[in-house]
């Protein structure tokens, strides 16, 4: 397992809250700062490096939990060395998820393009079978392939839903026409909240999120944010989530099921006010999962 040095890379630091060693943390952030398959905004693989060294800015306590979510532990590993194709890439992220978790720790890593989150999903599911997943996304990701690559970013849902019965896509205000045979084809329409239903009501995502298994994986693509919260991201789409929308949403989901693992990605380097707001959402799921 790749262990962190020095400061060779950032460790995630809210204010005076400590970083803690690897065997004392019960979080433990992997940064993957991977690009292989972006198709229209760079810089994803600048976004780990960005999330991390914002968030030493933060204060340490969280006025929404009413506590300090570092209290737990947070240790940051360094990042894995990175083949270039998509699909051996998202291999060494599932060895590392799966040491994370073999060591009873938290995992919450950092992209990098969306492609990775095949290889935290694998890992989970070894350790939780049959594990749910919610998708927080501007896109559904459903395509085969995308632009010559079946691991593109793209296509990551494509992959996760072959393994996994139970999924939630939740945000959605971008999508091809390829993809919509794909659903009306799969029959999974039922399981993709729009952003517009989710807001007129006719989604029940509170139903959908009941239906799933014990055990979830929350993949956050940070296009599902507004452009008025997090603009640095790889295909910003207009129209979406609010902070309290998506705050709220992640609250209903931590409070009523077990949450074993999460991610968070598409953040470009270069916005301090997006890498910012990136890090607060990485600190309020470790104090949502275990504090």
């Amino acid at each position: 397992m790749t262990e962190s040095k020095g400061s060779m890379f950032p460790t995630f630091y809210a204010n005076s809250g400590m970083v803690e060693d690897f065997d004392s943390a019960k979080a433990v952030v992997l940064p993957v700062p991977y690009e292989g398959t972006v198709c229209f905004g760079h810089g994803t693989s600048d976004g780990p490096a960005a999330l991390l060294a914002a968030s030493k800015y933060m204060e340490d306590y969280d006025e929404v939990l009413e506590l300090c979510p570092c209290s737990v532990g947070i240790h940051t590993m360094q990042p894995p060395a990175l083949p270039e194709a998509p699909e051996d890439v998202a291999k060494v992220v599932e060895s590392e998820v799966g040491k994370i978790l073999d060591a009873g720790k938290f995992p919450l890593v950092i992209g990098g393009e969306h492609s990775i989150s095949g290889g935290v999903f694998r890992a989970l599911n070894k350790k939780y079978p049959g594990i749910g997943v919610v998708q927080f996304d501007a896109h559904t990701d459903l395509r085969p392939s995308y632009q010559g690559y079946a691991w593109s970013h793209a296509c990551v849902m494509s992959h996760i839903r072959e393994d996994a019965r139970d999924v939630v896509q939740l945000g959605m205000r971008s999508i091809s026409s390829e993809e919509i045979d794909i659903i009306k084809e799969s029959g999974i329409g039922d399981s993709i909240g729009p952003i517009h239903k989710i807001r007129n009501g006719s989604f029940d995502w509170r139903g959908k999120i009941d239906a799933l298994p014990s055990d979830i994986f929350v993949t956050f693509d940070l296009d599902a944010f507004d452009l008025s919260v997090i603009r640095a991201t790889g295909t910003p789409e207009p129209g979406g989530m609010t902070w309290t929308e998506a705050d709220m949403i992640l609250e209903y989901i931590f409070k009523n099921k077990n949450v074993v693992g999460c991610d968070i990605m598409e953040l470009c380097g270069g916005s301090t006010p997006c890498a910012y707001s990136a890090a607060r959402l990485a600190y309020r799921m470790i104090g949502r999962a275990l504090c």
